[in-house]
Order: structure tokens, then C-alpha cells, then sequence
């Protein structure tokens, strides 16, 4: 049995699917689109993905303000060929790829990431974590004159 490891891409892939981010960025940002629905969202997109023969183009948007994913998402695959027409004349690849659309996760990944560390669980145990750390193992010296007895 042979095992795929997950490749780094390449560098063509990062530079290739950064041209096409800017490209759906520009496009996107100026009402690229007929669509009433792309042209009401303000749609980022956060990060393109290249497959390894610069065919397919994966892109994660995250649509701002009243716009919902669950509404953008289908707007953008009804645009795709359209928008990949565009990012073809913008580009001027070989093959210009075909455009994927997916919601990019990665902002609310990251609020609840913040959450978790703001719970007051954590911060108890950052609290446990400091305070073992500053006495370095060490017990601190007895200065209230007692002789260390519990009464």
C-alpha cells in the first residue's frame, strides 16, 4: 500500500493563484458581474488554490455585511464562466482555470479560537501556568516569620 503525502505547492501554484485572487478581486470590487446578487455582496476573496497543472482554480471568499455565503456561493458558480473568461484576458495563461467557489472558514475558526482563549477555564489555567513558571520550582522564602506552620 502506498501512502500520497499531502505536497507543498509550488511556487508557480502560489504565484499563479495570487494573480488569480487579484484578478477575482479586482473584478468582484468593480461589479464585475450583471448578477444583482454579486453586485448587492461585498465579496473578499481571501485566498486562491491552485490544483498542481493550473487547471482548476479554487477560491475561498468570505462575503461581508448583509451578504450571506449560503446566497453567494450558488451567484458565484452561476458567474464562474463568465469571471474565468475575465481572468483569462487579465492573465493571459495557457489554460485559464476553472473557477471552484467555497466559503472561506478560516475568520470564524478563528473566533472561536479567541473565544475558547477568553473562557474563564483557560485563563484559570494560564493563571496556574504563570504562577509555576515565576517560582521556577522553587518554593518562595518564608518571610512572614511563622517557620512555615499551618495553624
Amino acid at each position: 500500500m502506498t501512502r500520497r503525502r499531502a505536497k507543498t505547492p509550488s511556487q508557480r501554484q502560489l504565484r499563479v493563484g495570487e494573480e488569480v485572487r487579484h484578478a477575482l478581486s479586482r473584478l468582484l470590487a468593480h461589479g464585475g458581474t450583471r448578477d444583482p446578487e454579486l453586485m448587492a455582496a461585498n465579496i473578499t476573496v481571501t485566498e486562491v488554490r491552485m490544483s498542481p497543472d493550473l487547471k482548476t482554480a479554487t477560491a475561498f471568499v468570505t462575503p461581508f455585511g448583509d451578504a450571506d455565503a449560503a446566497r453567494v456561493l450558488p451567484a458565484l458558480e452561476r458567474a464562474a464562466p463568465y469571471l474565468r473568461s475575465q481572468v483569462g484576458k487579465a492573465l493571459r495563461l495557457r489554460y485559464t482555470p476553472e473557477l471552484r467557489f467555497r466559503a472561506d472558514t478560516s475568520f470564524d475558526e478563528a473566533a472561536h479560537i479567541d473565544e475558547l482563549l477568553k473562557s474563564p477555564r483557560v485563563q484559570r489555567d494560564l493563571a496556574d501556568t504563570q504562577t509555576a513558571h515565576d517560582g521556577d520550582g522553587e518554593t518562595a522564602p518564608d518571610t512572614d516569620g511563622d517557620d512555615g506552620e499551618k495553624t
